[in-house]
């Protein structure tokens, strides 16, 4: 029997394939330029609105406001950073930043800790606690507006519901002119926004400590610890990511608070309710100097950024260096 031996074509000396290596680096080459470009065009869309309405506005605010312009045409009167220098000569935007620092203190202070306290609270079990979450977020859906219209009625002056509620039992003098008086304004101020915002800081805290192992609160329990000691022990360390967002958030808000101020107060009575937001609405469109408020809107931007990066350098530095290590963990 004769067998026939026919040689492997693939290896003879005459043909010259290319290298194994080389096609697959040309293969991820390829899929990740084909990534690359999925990446671009998804983003596209939002990339174009982001630049149109936030980043232009941005660039053409920090323009203007070099500039003596009332709003009309382009700006021509080129001033320099007069606007500027007269920004921290002005009792106004001076009064404005001691009343934000006054309003974060007041936040940091009250607003946050009685957030704080209602989920400690509600995050037990107690009949009815589903109930109660909802009844206290829920002046946190409500507009700014309709928030502010609310209060306007309730401590409106000697007809007020806040008035007739103090005249009932018996404390007439503490009623009066809350909104209209200058050392009564900030503080009632204050407690409507107390109102409204708590909501929102007590949901985050309770989305924190539903995060917390029970198994921990249990060990504590059984090893002797008293409600002070698991809370001061265990709840407050565990919580402290969601409490420095609370914090941020809370601080950033009360920078650029505009909204409800307008609605109740506009800034009033005689700039002791007004913010900086208030103000620069106040020149930009009811006085028409339009360049000297676009510099209150940069002079805002910078404070905000200022916090931003600082409070992310050392407040925020461990929270992102560990969401960071996790990411790199879980593609591992």
């Amino acid at each position: 029997m004769t067998s026939t031996f026919l040689p492997d074509k693939r290896s003879g000396p005459d043909v010259d394939l290319p290298p194994p290596a080389a096609g697959r680096s040309r293969g991820r080459a390829r899929r990740r330029a084909l990534h690359w470009l999925t990446a671009v065009g998804l983003q596209a869309p939002a990339l174009v609105l982001f630049g149109t309405l936030v980043l232009l506005p941005m660039l053409f605010a920090l323009y203007a406001s070099f500039f003596r312009w009332g709003g009309f045409g382009m700006p021509e009167d080129y001033i320099g950073g007069d606007n500027f220098t007269r920004l921290f000569q002005d009792p106004v935007f001076l009064g404005d930043l001691w009343r934000c620092v006054l309003l974060v203190g007041l936040s940091l202070v009250l607003q946050l800790p009685f957030a704080l306290a209602l989920a400690v609270a509600l995050n037990q079990k107690i009949r009815g606690r589903a109930v109660y979450r909802m009844l206290f977020f829920a002046p946190y859906i409500l507009s700014e507006a309709i928030t502010g219209v609310l209060f306007s009625m309730i401590f409106a002056p000697d007809d007020g519901l806040a008035d007739h509620v103090f005249g009932a039992i018996g404390l007439d003098g503490v009623g009066g002119q809350w909104f209209a008086d200058p050392s009564t304004v900030m503080a009632t101020l204050f407690l409507v926004m107390t109102w409204k915002y708590f909501g929102f800081h007590m949901m985050l805290y309770l989305a924190g400590l539903q995060s917390i192992p029970a198994e921990l609160t249990e060990a504590a329990l059984i090893d002797g610890a008293g409600p002070w000691q698991r809370f001061r022990n265990i709840t407050l360390p565990l919580l402290a990511p969601t409490l420095r967002i609370s914090v941020f958030l809370s601080v950033i808000g009360s920078i650029q608070l505009f909204d409800l101020v307008w609605v109740v107060t506009a800034g009033g009575p005689d700039h002791h309710s007004e913010t900086m937001a208030v103000t620069m609405f106040q020149y930009g469109f009811k006085r028409y100097q339009v360049g000297y408020a676009s510099a209150i809107s940069v002079a805002m931007f910078g404070i905000s950024l200022v916090f931003a990066l600082a409070y992310q350098r050392f407040v925020l530095r461990r929270d992102l260096q560990g969401a960071t290590t996790t990411m790199r963990g879980g593609g591992t």
